[in-house]
């Protein structure tokens, strides 16, 4: 689907008189069943252009649209149920609950969308078999390894299917083996109606996504299609 999600004229300006601007006039758009990476130096905008895709921060000005449907920042439920439904997110620091276990930690936000805790568990063990951890369900993160905490947070991000996955950074933490092995499991979660959008600052990994995007002052430049 083109132009499946739409960005127009996005700025984002911080600071308490809003003149440091991180985003300018920022126009795209993204279409399913493809693998965008965005690289830049820090401080770019990556994160905070992923943290307005994602719904959790709001532009300073601008349009954004998903299905071509205009996003209402000030509707903060809808699109908490939009997020839910629709979006995964990977973060560097995979922001693993310490007291969970990986099961309940990913089971748990497949109730964010229902509470039938007994299909919610179901599909948390899937999945945690899918991304290879089907004997590490019931460690704590503080009893599993780097590579093993960002599977959990790759299951997560996966257990409510959806059409957007995000990732910041999802291997910057990891020694490179590791990465590699993780970055393989981010790639092969491409699928036609899909679209994925990660941020990193290895070219090696950047290569391997269908388009890469450069943060140049506060907007995008496209290095390859």
């Amino acid at each position: 689907m083109n132009n499946f999600l739409r960005l127009e004229k996005i700025s984002k300006n911080f600071g308490s008189n809003k003149k440091i601007k991180v985003l300018n006039d920022l126009t795209y758009s993204f279409d399913k069943g493809k693998i965008y990476s965005i690289i830049g130096p820090s401080g770019s905008g990556k994160s905070t252009l992923l943290n307005i895709l994602s719904l959790i921060d709001r532009p300073t000005n601008g349009i954004i649209k998903f299905y071509n449907k205009q996003i209402n920042f000030n509707q903060s439920d809808d699109n908490d149920i939009f997020r839910a439904n629709k979006i995964g997110i990977i973060y560097q620091q995979n922001n693993l609950l310490s007291d969970f276990t990986a099961l309940e930690n990913v089971y748990l936000a497949a109730l964010a969308i229902g509470n039938n805790k007994k299909l919610a568990l179901l599909k948390a063990k899937d999945i945690l078999k899918k991304v290879g951890l089907a004997n590490r369900i019931e460690h704590f993160p503080s009893q599993l390894s780097g590579g093993e905490i960002q599977r959990v947070a790759i299951a997560r991000a996966l257990i409510n299917n959806p059409e957007i996955i995000l990732a910041d950074e999802p291997t910057g933490s990891l020694d490179l083996n590791t990465a590699k092995e993780v970055f393989e499991l981010i790639i092969n979660l491409k699928m036609d109606n899909r679209l994925i959008i990660f941020v990193t600052h290895n070219r090696f990994f950047a290569n391997k996504s269908d388009c890469i995007l450069e943060m140049v002052d506060g907007n995008i430049k496209k290095l390859n299609v």
